[in-house]
């Protein structure tokens, strides 16, 4: 079993699309927009009320409410079968301060997936953002079983201002016992990420995304400019881990990731979801593996890949001769001028070298030897 989501990447694409837009009927996006928050809904009549309420009190830092024209919700009740669509727009016609717009629409069976509902929603944003004349502007997206922090807006716009093109949430759960089994493996799962990120930051810090951070971009809390979600080719069309294919085309185009733990959502713990492959998958995979523990990447194959890559981005940042590099390198030196990004240049070399399987070890152990490397490069 994979330990977690994004190692399942999902990489087929739909084929071309069988719908047109929903959004026809919005009104006009207003000039002094900032930001569209997008959330895919589908079922979710138990939830969206008390998402919508999260997204209707945002504050900026100093506790005051945002400008209500500052930014908008787009919910897209997509495939429904219960009243979300309807109590969106009940929700809606109670605050008439809140710039919410709702739309419905049912997919066709080989579009009936979160990531042709989230690309609809992402184009329309982007493309609202550019019709206000607001191209760095952001789409922030979050899902209808969450609810984002008070501060949410505004910490990601902080973020956002300090050079970041793109933004991870932090994505905490709700409704756990705290003595429950797959509670206390979600937490373990989270301290090895964490470890990992640690790992990263010792061995190929990048300076937009610095410690302290988190690990996670996933669609509860993923928010990127305007002009970095057409710089790469909005999001792929993908049946799920839509989420993680939009951050791998960021890191592609070397566009700046902040994964900011000031920026928080509060998502359900449910392990019946909407989606073949997510939170609810991960955390149904726990709870089938009972005491179990999970399979995860050994130690040394994250230390080994780091140092790759921290060799590889020297070399073509040009900071590294290439005669000065470990023998089993040179060969990838003279392929380097002819990838205008890192990201896309790394993509290929990974491929290329191919530095063999690593065992994989018991999370609980995994754990255990991270943090005797962390000390050990701390010495």
């Amino acid at each position: 079993m994979s330990h977690a989501t994004p190692l399942r990447f999902h990489a087929a694409t739909s084929a071309g699309s069988l719908v047109g837009s929903p959004w026809q009927l919005a009104p006009a996006p207003a000039p002094e927009l900032r930001a569209s928050v997008i959330i895919p809904a589908k079922d979710e009549a138990a939830t969206i009320a008390a998402t919508l309420a999260a997204l209707a009190a945002q504050v900026d830092a100093h506790g005051h409410p945002l400008p209500p024209r500052s930014f908008e919700v787009l919910v897209l009740a997509n495939n429904c079968q219960d009243a979300t669509a309807c109590l969106a727009r009940e929700f809606g016609a109670c605050h008439p301060g809140f710039a919410l717009h709702v739309a419905e629409t049912t997919l066709p069976a080989p579009e009936a997936h979160v990531g042709r509902a989230r690309q609809l929603l992402m184009d329309e944003a982007c493309r609202r953002l550019e019709q206000a004349g607001q191209p760095l502007g952001f789409i922030a997206s979050t899902d209808a079983d969450t609810q984002v922090a008070p501060t949410w807006l505004a910490a990601t716009h902080a973020a956002l201002a300090a050079g970041a093109d793109a933004v991870g949430g932090r994505i905490l759960m709700n409704e756990t016992a705290p003595g429950c089994p797959v509670r206390r493996r979600q937490l373990q799962d989270a301290t090895y990420q964490l470890l990992h990120t640690q790992l990263a930051e010792l061995l190929d810090p990048l300076p937009h995304d610095p410690w302290p951070r988190h690990h996670q971009h996933f669609g509860a809390s993923l928010a990127l400019t305007a002009a970095a979600y057409r710089r790469v080719g909005g999001l792929p069309a993908v049946p799920y881990l839509e989420d993680e294919a939009l951050y791998q085309a960021l890191l592609h185009h070397d566009l700046r990731v902040r994964h900011c733990s000031s920026v928080r959502v509060y998502t359900s713990a449910r392990r019946q979801g909407r989606v073949a492959v997510g939170l609810s998958w991960q955390l149904q995979e726990w709870g089938r593996l009972g005491e179990q523990e999970p399979m995860v990447p050994h130690p040394a194959g994250l230390v080994t890949e780091l140092c790759l890559r921290q060799q590889l981005r020297a070399l073509w940042q040009q900071a590294q001769a290439p005669e000065t590099l470990p023998v089993a390198l040179r060969h990838l030196a003279g392929a380097a001028a002819d990838y205008p990004t890192f990201g896309a240049f790394w993509h290929w070399a990974k491929m290329q070298l191919n530095p063999g399987e690593y065992a994989v070890l018991p999370l609980s152990e995994a754990i255990r030897e991270l943090r005797q490397v962390l000390a050990a490069l701390r010495r």
